[in-house]
C-alpha cells in the first residue's frame, strides 16, 4: 500500500497529476481541492488511496488526510466508485461537504453529476454521524461565509446546470462568489458566475 508520493509534479491538470518519483512518473487522478492546492509548485506530496483491481491499477492522491478519509467514507457508501467520489469532493471544500452531510442537505448533493435523490440520502444516512471527527479537525468557517442561504445557492447552481455548465464546476464558482457577496441574491449569483464559467 502505498501512503503517499513526494516528487516533482511533471504534470498536472484540473483532474489528474503525474508526480515524478526518483524517475517513475505515478498519474494520479485529483480533485479540484487539490490541483488548487499544488497548483505552480514544483513539487507535491500527495496522500494516495489505490484501487487494484483485474482490469484497472488507479491511484488516487490528496493534499491533505481529511479529504482522503472524506475519499473513504464516500466509497464506503454503496453505489459511490472513487471516480464519483472524486467528482464530490470537487464539488465542495472538506468543510463545506462535512456541513451539507451533517445539516442533512440533499438538495445541496443532489446538484453533483451523477448524484440522484437516492444516493444523496444514502451518503447522508450513512456518513452523518462519522464525518464528525473529520469537522472537529476543520477551521470554523467565519459567519460571512455561511450567512448565504444555502436554497439560494442550489437554485443558482441548478440553472446553471440547466444552461449546460457541469454542476460540480457551478457549484465551486456560486460557492466561492456567495462567500464574498453574502446577501447576493440568485439572479446576481448567476449572472456573476456566467463571467467566471
Amino acid at each position: 500500500m502505498i501512503e503517499y508520493l513526494r516528487g516533482e509534479i511533471a504534470e498536472l491538470t484540473p483532474a489528474t497529476a503525474i508526480i515524478d518519483c526518483a524517475g517513475v512518473g505515478y498519474e494520479t487522478s485529483i480533485t479540484l481541492n487539490t490541483y488548487t492546492a499544488i497548483q505552480g509548485k514544483k513539487e507535491a506530496k500527495l496522500f494516495i488511496y489505490e484501487i487494484i483491481r483485474e482490469d484497472t491499477h488507479q491511484l488516487f492522491g490528496f493534499s491533505n488526510k481529511q479529504e482522503r478519509e472524506l475519499f473513504l467514507l464516500l466509497i464506503s457508501v454503496s453505489g459511490i466508485g472513487g471516480n464519483t467520489a472524486r467528482t464530490i469532493l470537487s464539488a465542495f471544500t472538506i468543510s463545506e461537504l462535512c456541513d451539507v452531510i451533517y445539516s442533512g442537505d440533499e438538495r445541496t448533493l443532489k446538484s453533483v453529476k451523477g448524484i440522484g435523490l437516492k444516493t444523496a440520502q444514502r451518503i447522508i444516512v450513512e456518513l452523518k454521524d462519522k464525518i464528525l471527527s473529520i469537522a472537529a479537525g476543520l477551521p470554523t468557517a467565519s459567519p460571512a461565509a455561511s450567512s448565504i442561504d444555502k436554497e439560494t445557492v442550489a437554485e443558482a447552481v441548478s440553472a446553471l446546470s440547466m444552461l449546460g455548465f457541469p454542476a460540480a464546476a457551478a457549484n465551486k464558482v456560486v460557492q466561492s462568489i456567495a462567500k464574498e457577496q453574502s446577501e447576493a441574491t440568485v439572479e446576481q449569483l448567476i449572472k456573476l458566475a456566467l463571467k467566471q464559467l
